[in-house]
C-alpha cells in the first residue's frame, strides 16, 4: 500500500469512528488511491473534495440519513487497475458493490467483512488472487455473491453455508478454488443460481444441495468430482440448468426425469461415466434446448420420441456412448433451428434417414465411427448451412450424390473408410471456401474432376488415397495453393506429375505411391521448400528422387 493510500485508509478510520459521512468521503478517496496512476479511467475524474460525494460519477447515497452515506458503489467495466483498498470495508451502509470487469488484483480485504448491509457484491472479470476470505460470512445481508472469473483459490469457506442464508446467487465460476464442496451449502434455502463450475474442486457432491427448495440453476462442470451422482439432486423440480459435465461422476438417469423437471433447458452430464438407458421420459423436456450426454457409457437405443424436443440445439449430445440399435427416424423431426448434430462413436445402425433434409439449421452433422448403411441422400443438399459433415468409418455405399455441392458453406468433409462408389461429383468444386476434404479408403472411381482441384480455399488435407481413380492428374492441382497435405496413394493414376504442382509452394506431405504416373518427378518440386514427406515409390519409370527436394523421401 503506497503512503498516500495508508494515509487515506488510517484519515477514514478514525472519521468512520464519528459516524458521519465524512468517513465515507475519505474511503472513497482512499479507495481511488488503490489503483494505478496510469489507470485509463475517466470515471473517477469527478472524485475530488471540490464536489460532494454523492455527486462522484458511480456513487449512489442515501437521503434518507443525515449525515447522508453511501449505500451503491457501481464502476463495472471501467478500467480501474490496482487492488481493492482495506478501506471498502468503512462504507458501512453500502448495499451494493459492482466492480466487475476491471483490472483489480491481489486479495480481497478482510475489512470487507465489516460491510453487514452489503446485498450484492459483483467483483466477477478481475484478477484477483488469494482465499475466498473467511470475513465473507460475516456479510450477513449478501444475497448476491459474484466472484466469476478470477483467481481464487483455497477452499469454499464451510462457515459460508452456515451464516449467509439470505444468498440467492454464489458464483465462483472459473477460479482455482480446491477442496470440497462443503455441506453447509445445502443450508441455503433461498439460493437460486450455484455456479462452482472451472474450478479444482475435488470430492463428491454433498446429498445436501438436493435440499434447495427454489435452485433454479446448478453448474459444477469442468472440476474433479467423483462417486456417485446425489439421487437428492434429481428432485430438484424448479431446475432449469443443470451441468455436471467434464467430471468423473457415476450413476444412472432417472426413469422419470420427463416429469422431474418440467422447466428444464440445459441437461449437461457429458464427459463423465454415467451409465443405463436413456429413459423415454427425456422426451416430455419440452423447453429442452441443450441436451450433453457425449462421452459417457450410456447404453441401449435412443428413445423413439426424441424428435418431441423441438427446440433442442446442442452439440454434445450422443457421441461416444455405447448406444446401439437403429438411427433414431424421429431426429429428423428436431427443430429446424438446431445447429449441431453429433452422435459420433456409438454403434447405430440402420439407414440415414431422406427427411435428414429437414434440418435445415444444421451446421454440423456427424455420424462417423458408426455401423450405418445404405446411400446417402440426395436430401442432405438442403442443409445449406452446413459448415462440418462427417460421415467416416460407416458402412455407407452407392454413389456420393451431386447435391453435396449445394453445401456452398461447407468447411470440411470426411467421408473416408466407407464403401462409397462411382465417381467423384465435379460439384464440389461449387465448395468454394472447402478447408478439408478426406474420401480416402472407398472405391470411388473414374478421373479427378479439375473443378475439384480449383479449389485455394483447401488448406488442410486433400485426401482421395486408396480408391479406385485413374486418368491424369490434371494441372489445375497447382492451384491449391495453401494446401498443406495431398495424398493420391493407392489408385490408378497415370501420365506425368503436372509441373503446376511446384506452385504448392507450403505444401509438407505429398503422397503419389502405387499408381501409375510415368516421367521424372518435376523439378519445380524444388519450390517446394516446406516439403517433409514425398512418397512417389510404386510408380512406372520415375526418375530417383534427389534428397534435396524434400526432407523425407519415402
Amino acid at each position: 500500500m503506497g503512503l498516500l493510500a495508508l494515509f487515506l485508509y488510517i484519515l477514514t478510520i478514525s472519521t468512520a469512528a464519528s459516524g458521519g459521512g465524512g468517513g465515507d468521503e475519505a474511503a472513497l478517496l482512499a479507495f481511488k488511491a488503490g489503483f494505478s496512476r496510469r489507470s485509463s479511467s475517466s470515471r473517477l475524474v469527478s472524485w475530488n473534495s471540490s464536489t460532494n460525494f454523492c455527486n462522484w460519477e458511480g456513487v449512489t447515497c442515501s437521503r434518507r440519513r443525515q449525515p447522508t452515506r453511501v449505500v451503491e458503489l457501481d464502476l463495472p467495466s471501467s478500467n480501474l487497475t490496482g487492488t481493492l483498498s482495506p478501506a471498502i470495508g468503512n462504507l458501512t451502509f453500502l448495499r451494493r458493490l459492482n466492480l466487475s470487469s476491471n483490472g483489480l488484483y491481489g486479495e480481497i480485504p478482510n475489512s470487507i467483512g465489516r460491510l453487514n448491509r452489503l446485498q450484492r457484491l459483483s467483483l466477477s472479470y478481475n484478477s484477483l488472487s488469494g482465499e475466498c476470505p473467511a470475513n465473507l460470512t460475516s456479510c450477513i445481508s449478501l444475497k448476491i455473491l459474484d466472484l466469476d472469473y478470477n483467481q481464487l483459490g483455497g477452499h469454499i469457506p464451510v462457515e459460508l453455508g452456515n451464516k449467509l442464508t439470505q444468498l440467492q446467487m454464489l458464483l465462483l465460476t472459473n477460479n482455482s478454488i480446491t477442496g470440497p464442496i462443503p455441506y453447509s451449502l445445502g443450508n441455503l434455502s433461498s439460493l437460486r443460481n450455484l455456479y462452482l463450475d472451472y474450478n479444482h474442486l475435488e470430492g463428491l457432491i454433498p446429498a445436501s444441495l438436493g435440499k434447495f427448495p427454489s435452485l433454479q440453476e446448478l453448474s459444477l462442470e469442468a472440476n474433479m468430482l467423483t462417486g456417485e451422482f446425489p439421487h437428492s439432486i434429481w428432485n430438484l423440480s424448479t431446475l432449469r440448468v443443470m451441468g455436471v459435465g467434464l467430471n468423473m461422476l457415476q450413476g444412472s438417469i432417472v426413469a422419470n426425469i420427463g416429469e422431474k423437471f418440467p422447466l428444464m433447458r440445459f441437461f449437461g452430464l457429458h464427459e463423465n461415466r454415467f451409465n443405463g438407458v436413456i429413459p423415454s421420459s427425456l422426451s416430455n423436456l419440452s423447453r429442452l434446448t441443450d441436451l450433453y450426454l457425449a462421452t459417457n457409457n450410456f447404453t441401449g437405443s435412443v428413445p423413439p420420441t426424441m424428435g418431441r424436443l423441438q427446440f433442442l440445439n446442442c452439440k454434445n449430445m450422443l457421441d461416444k456412448n455405447l448406444l446401439g440399435g437403429q438411427l433414431p427416424r424421429s431426429i429428423v423431426n428436431l427443430s429446424t433451428t438446431m445447429q449441431l448434430l453429433d452422435m459420433e462413436g456409438n454403434s447405430f445402425s440402420g439407414t440415414i434417414p431422406d427427411a435428414i433434409g429437414n434440418l435445415i439449421g444444421l451446421s454440423l452433422l456427424d455420424l462417423g465411427f458408426n455401423p450405418i448403411s445404405g446411400e446417402i441422400p440426395e436430401s442432405i443438399g438442403k442443409l445449406t448451412n452446413l459448415v462440418d459433415l462427417a460421415l467416416y468409418n460407416t458402412g455407407l455405399s452407392g454413389l456420393m450424390p451431386p447435391t453435396i455441392g449445394n453445401l456452398t458453406k461447407l468447411n470440411r468433409l470426411l467421408a473416408f473408410h466407407t464403401n462409397l462408389e462411382g465417381p467423384i461429383p465435379a460439384s464440389f468444386g461449387k465448395l468454394k471456401i472447402l478447408f478439408n476434404l478426406d474420401l480416402s479408403v472407398n472405391h470411388l472411381n473414374g478421373s479427378i474432376p479439375k473443378e475439384n482441384l480449383e479449389l485455394p480455399s483447401l488448406a488442410w488435407i486433400l485426401d482421395l488415397s486408396y480408391n479406385s481413380l485413374s486418368g491424369r492428374l490434371p494441372p489445375e492441382v497447382g492451384t491449391l495453393v495453401n494446401l498443406n497435405k495431398l495424398a493420391l496413394s493407392g489408385n490408378q493414376l497415370s501420365g506425368q506429375i503436372p509441373n503446376s504442382i511446384g506452385n504448392c509452394e507450403v505444401l509438407e506431405f505429398l503422397m503419389l505411391d502405387k499408381n501409375s504416373f510415368e516421367g521424372g518427378i518435376p523439378q519445380s518440386l524444388t519450390n517446394l521448400k516446406g516439403l517433409n514427406v514425398l512418397n512417389p515409390t510404386m510408380n512406372k519409370c520415375l526418375a530417383l528422387v534427389t534428397l534435396a527436394i524434400c526432407n523425407t523421401c519415402v
